[in-house]
């Protein structure tokens, strides 16, 4: 899959002068951060909640290898399969695999990030296989040919016309116009598709070491489809996704929905433990579970970083950053957008494939705020930064500037002189205390006005008003 991540300014750029987009974005956002907002409102023990699902995660991460194992044996023992793919060449060449040995012409897809990631549609594709992505928002974006622009909505970024005029584009039906026409176009086709399948592939929310069990959470009820009706389910999960035990999966499908979506619980939770068993009656005849690294092994031996995979994907930070909601997830030029995505990004695809992203965030803190398993992602943005700077990430010139910074700040008569000499250069670009256009400034002065040096210094001010 490639990575623009580089690109992110001129992809804002054009995000920023999309009308339509904007309005998309900002609705959107708004809805699911106040709905979020309510949904804690009502949870009494809600910060507790999150105190303890950080905690779980720290312990688990801590473990993990441990932790693994046990989830790999109690899938086994459940007549599971279990694969183990080093990075995404090797997720792919997997999945690929069994749907060639079983002869698979068509496989149906629930919503997830990991398949993303590992670009599993184009390798499926390629395989002679169908993907077909059975989540609404999800099979809108494979139409449209696009990557999901957020973690849980994929399609935020467009309007029900543009859906429109999709559908009416690569169904060659009768333009719909309401909501309801458009979903009720999309549930007949895709149910044909589900019928026809030969497998079914979907990522996973959590995976609970204690019994092998799968938990993934959904509004739809394509995933229930997706894994009863092929022969053959195929889960794809990141290996930080594993807890311990049920207990902890309670507590941590109290907090998922609340944060994604402001709901008390999603639609539907299906619990997915091992293929069909002798006398059940839905389910698939077979169960591969495969388990990814793809660079988390590196995160996670960063004790600076390894906060990160504390992530439960539910999008919160999306939704509130103030960059995300003007830029929209495209900006960000890979698989994770918004400032979880800034921070992973880099570490999975490298930092000189991902200079910009670390620095599209104004460290305010939000994020930080709404992270149901409290993530500081300010303080992990900074490190990113620190680690794209020293990469090779920075003008020559930007590094020149701040070394000088750092010596006139060191010395009173330099800063003193330095002052001075500011207020001097400022003098023919000022205008009513502001500086609208000067060089060196024009990415700020392009959208907002710089501020003027005052005319004369606190300490020249002080000594004038005390005599």
């Amino acid at each position: 899959m490639e990575v623009t991540a580089n690109r992110f300014g001129a992809h804002a750029r054009e995000a920023l002068g999309n009308s339509e987009l904007q309005r998309a974005l900002a609705a959107a956002t708004r809805r699911l951060d106040v709905a979020r907002s309510d949904a804690f409102a009502d949870l009494a023990e809600g910060d507790a909640l999150r105190t303890r699902a950080r905690e779980i995660k720290r312990q688990t991460l801590a473990e993990l290898d441990r932790h693994l194992d046990r989830l790999a044996a109690s899938v086994e023992a459940r007549g599971g399969a279990v694969h183990w793919a080093s990075d995404a060449a090797e997720a792919r060449e997997i999945v690929v695999g069994l749907a060639r040995a079983r002869g698979a012409r068509v496989a149906v897809k629930s919503k997830s990030m990991t398949t993303e990631e590992i670009g599993l549609n184009d390798a499926l594709a390629a395989a002679g296989v169908e993907p077909v992505e059975t989540d609404l928002g999800e099979y809108i974006i494979q139409l449209a040919e696009e990557r999901p622009s957020h973690i849980i909505a994929p399609a935020i970024h467009k309007t029900a016309a543009q859906i429109s005029d999709l559908f009416e584009e690569k169904h060659r039906t009768p333009r719909r116009e309401t909501r309801e026409e458009l979903t009720s176009e999309a549930r007949a086709l895709l149910r044909a598709k589900f019928l026809e399948a030969d497998m079914g592939i979907t990522g996973a929310n959590f995976a609970v070491a204690e019994t092998g069990t799968l938990a993934i959470v959904e509004n739809e009820g394509n995933v229930r489809l997706c894994t009863s009706l092929p022969r053959c389910h195929v889960a794809v999960m990141g290996m930080e996704k594993v807890i311990p035990d049920l207990e902890s999966l309670a507590l941590f499908l109290r907090i998922l929905a609340r944060s994604a979506t402001g709901q008390k619980m999603s639609s539907y939770v299906s619990l997915i433990t091992g293929p069909r068993g002798e006398g059940q009656e839905d389910g698939a005849e077979e169960f591969h579970l495969v388990i990814l690294d793809n660079g988390r092994s590196a995160i996670l031996a960063d004790p600076e970083l390894r906060e990160s995979l504390y992530c439960i994907r539910c999008g919160a930070c999306l939704n509130v950053c103030p960059v995300y909601r003007h830029a929209g997830g495209h900006s960000y030029g890979w698989v994770y957008p918004g400032p979880i995505g800034a921070v992973v990004t880099p570490s999975l695809v490298g930092h000189a494939n991902a200079k910009p992203l670390p620095f599209a965030s104004t460290l305010c803190g939000a994020c930080r705020d709404v992270c149901p398993v409290r993530i500081d992602l300010p303080k992990l943005l900074v490190v990113q930064r620190e680690r794209v700077l020293r990469a090779g990430g920075s003008w020559q010139g930007e590094r020149g500037l701040v070394r000088a910074f750092g010596r006139i700040m060191r010395s009173q008569s330099r800063y003193r002189i330095a002052s001075r000499v500011a207020r001097w250069l400022a003098v023919p670009f000022a205008r009513a205390g502001r500086i609208r256009r000067a060089p060196l400034l024009s990415p700020w002065t392009a959208t907002r006005d710089f501020p003027a040096p005052a005319r004369e210094t606190f300490r020249q001010r002080w000594r004038r008003v005390r005599g």
